[in-house]
């Protein structure tokens, strides 16, 4: 099969012939039609992600069609339409049967842990717990649009930080994933701060349900205007983008008994900022919540979102490339200067 293989970190991945994958006994074979390029797929391109190990190929937020069942795979057929969370569990650990896979102490992350997706083909073992049949109103591009950061943002704000109509919610970084947050919470009927320094991006988290949209570089204290914007500060705020300033502007711009939500995901000198925990956390009553992917059992209710026309994840699609485009997706997000989500829907050039 054609794939994307990266050979060494922060080069680009050669478009080559790599062997089929085989098979798994409980799992399946994926023919991939479309797969996103995420951030994530950034990190494990410059080697910032341990769970690399080259040669490698990246990949992780795909849909396709059902080419091969493994003898111990019971819940689908050659044919299907499907995609998975990028985090597999492995079902049967406490975590799994208690509905969160995510923590899973033997998962699977594809593209990671994993082959990925930017391939013609794709493994999924453990596919009766792990895989997803598509509903026939979400196409290919659009069920890999939504990836890992439609479902990262919905756990995120619905599941972690239970977003509720009428409050205010702040997201800090206007790419795939805080659109996606955006997106989510105005279906919900919650009140959306924007805030991005681009303003491109800002004008995108407006069309995508936004009530205000700030650039950051343009206010000295950032915390303090969205506070005075909202009343005393949002309910919940998300860190889309994992940057120590980032981060703190969200604290800052929480009310007191306010909810953080860390998606963007740390790296290097972000991994371990400093934390105000007297004036911040502990006098303001914050709470800090951790999220990360989405189990699949998750993906119904937003599929019924999507079919009672609340949300549309295909509007976060900005670009629509071929394989041997990847490189040059990857390049572009060196700067946090993009918005929207590009998905490969070409897999054989």
């Amino acid at each position: 099969m054609k794939a994307a293989l990266l050979t060494a970190f922060d080069t680009t991945p050669e478009i080559t012939e790599v062997p089929d994958p085989e098979c798994p006994r409980d799992g399946v074979i994926v023919a991939v039609r479309a797969c996103g390029v995420c951030r994530s797929d950034h990190h494990a391109w410059k080697g910032a992600d341990p769970d690399v190990a080259l040669p490698h190929v990246m990949g992780h937020e795909f849909s396709g069609d059902v080419i091969a069942v493994g003898p111990e795979c019971h819940g689908f057929s050659v044919g299907d339409r499907v995609t998975a969370p990028f985090i597999l569990g492995c079902g049967a650990c406490p975590d799994c049967r208690g509905g969160e896979p995510t923590i899973c102490n033997h998962q699977h992350v594809i593209g990671f842990t994993g082959w990925g997706a930017f391939a013609e083909q794709i493994a999924i073992p453990r596919a009766d717990f792990n895989l997803v049949v598509l509903p026939e109103g979400v196409g290919y591009a659009a069920a890999a649009g939504m990836g890992c950061r439609v479902t990262t943002a919905f756990r995120g704000v619905v599941d972690r930080a239970k977003i509720q109509p009428g409050e205010w919610l702040a997201v800090h970084g206007c790419g795939g994933v805080g659109l996606s947050a955006i997106m989510i919470g105005a279906a919900l009927g919650a009140r959306i701060v924007a805030v991005d320094v681009n303003h491109s991006a800002l004008d995108t988290a407006r069309a995508m349900g936004a009530n205000l949209t700030l650039n950051a570089v343009e206010h000295d204290d950032l915390g303090e205007a969205i506070r005075g914007a909202t009343g005393g500060g949002t309910h919940v705020s998300v860190d889309a983008l994992g940057i120590t300033q980032t981060f703190h502007n969200s604290l800052k711009s929480l009310r007191k008994m306010g909810r953080h939500v860390q998606i963007g995901m740390p790296l290097g000198q972000h991994a371990n900022p400093p934390i105000p925990l007297l004036d911040m956390i502990y006098s303001r009553q914050i709470t800090l919540h951790g999220t990360r992917g989405i189990g699949a059992h998750r993906f119904a209710s937003l599929f019924e979102m999507i079919a009672a026309g609340r949300m549309d994840p295909s509007r976060l699609i900005t670009k629509e490339i071929a394989l041997s485009g990847v490189a040059k997706a990857l390049e572009d997000m060196n700067e946090f200067t993009g918005h929207g989500v590009t998905v490969i829907t070409d897999m054989a050039s």
